[in-house]
């Protein structure tokens, strides 16, 4: 299990847990020999993911947003540690998942199949290897406590395919008072984002490529091809913002095209040392022909509209 972190400057793994079933937790000379502590338990998945996220809020990164997939999404436990301590999310749910508020409690698929057709918005939740990643997307803010205004409110939503309208996914998300639909959109994208930069580490870093024995030496190799890919993640987003910069820093000449009564026109500069337009040049090594010097005035080719 991984937990990494996204930003618009790049994306990195930022932690890591090894996932053991009761079949190993629970043998004791077999965790013995992979050296794995006596103090190592049992955890399901779900609570070593709410382990790696309170690491991550404990640490200096900006966390604002967490998502995750539905393996996630759907445990009450984590959601409520993010509520408690004010961090934003957007986690996929299956459909089944029970939708619960002071108006009542209902599945969210049904929570959303009377959604009016205005209510579908056509957004794009970031880009992919294929352009723009564009859904229909319905959203709609769940009631509070009355009387009462909270910081944040949770909302429903629903994801519909452009090509197959049948698929629909479904997320909970808990977001400040001023969140825009568009702003969870792009959370529940950011997903993708993550889910790329497992591959990347993968393919670039030997994530995967790990063929150990023990417990120690998993946590090792994982670890180093962790710091490989920060450290090429980082070596990006420095690259990038070079590149944007010097795109900036472009050198600027005033353009000698110049126009007049709607048409363009390019001024002959002077011969050096005489001030005067050139009379016309010479043609390659060996012809006698000369080119005559283009007047002033505008050419058929210089009245051809600039796009």
């Amino acid at each position: 299990m991984f937990a990494a972190y996204a930003s618009a400057k790049g994306r990195a793994l930022v932690d890591r847990e090894l996932y053991l079933p009761k079949s190993w937790t629970e043998d004791s000379d077999r965790c013995r020999t992979a050296r794995i502590p006596e103090s190592k338990s049992f955890a399901t998945k779900p609570e070593l993911a709410r382990a790696m996220v309170r690491r991550a809020l404990d640490s200096a990164l900006p966390i604002a947003w967490v998502t995750a997939d539905a393996a996630y999404g759907q445990e009450w436990h984590f959601r409520r540690m993010l509520e408690e301590a004010g961090v934003g999310y957007v986690l996929a749910v299956p459909k089944s998942q029970q939708v619960k508020s002071p108006a009542g409690s209902w599945r969210i698929d049904h929570v959303l199949t009377g959604a009016p057709a205005e209510a579908w918005e056509r957004i794009s939740c970031g880009d992919g290897a294929k352009g723009p990643r564009v859904y229909d997307w319905a959203a709609v803010k769940l009631p509070t406590i009355e009387g009462s205004d909270p910081a944040h409110y949770r909302w429903v939503l629903a994801r519909r395919s452009l090509a197959r309208p049948e698929e629909i996914a479904y997320y909970l998300a808990f977001a400040p008072a001023d969140a825009t639909v568009s702003e969870l959109v792009r959370v529940a994208g950011a997903r993708w984002a993550i889910e790329e930069c497992f591959q990347a580490a993968k393919n670039e870093c030997g994530l995967d490529q790990y063929e150990v024995r023990r417990y120690v030496g998993w946590y090792r190799h994982i670890t180093l091809a962790m710091l490989a890919h920060a450290f090429l993640a980082a070596m990006t987003a420095q690259a990038l913002e070079k590149g944007a910069a010097e795109t900036v820093r472009a050198a600027s000449f005033p353009s000698p095209w110049q126009k007049s009564d709607g048409s363009w026109t390019l001024p002959i500069p002077p011969q050096p040392g005489t001030g005067h337009p050139r009379g016309g040049s010479t043609g390659p090594a060996g012809a006698d022909t000369t080119r005559p010097s283009p007047a002033a005035a505008t050419t058929s080719a210089a009245r051809a509209p600039i796009g």
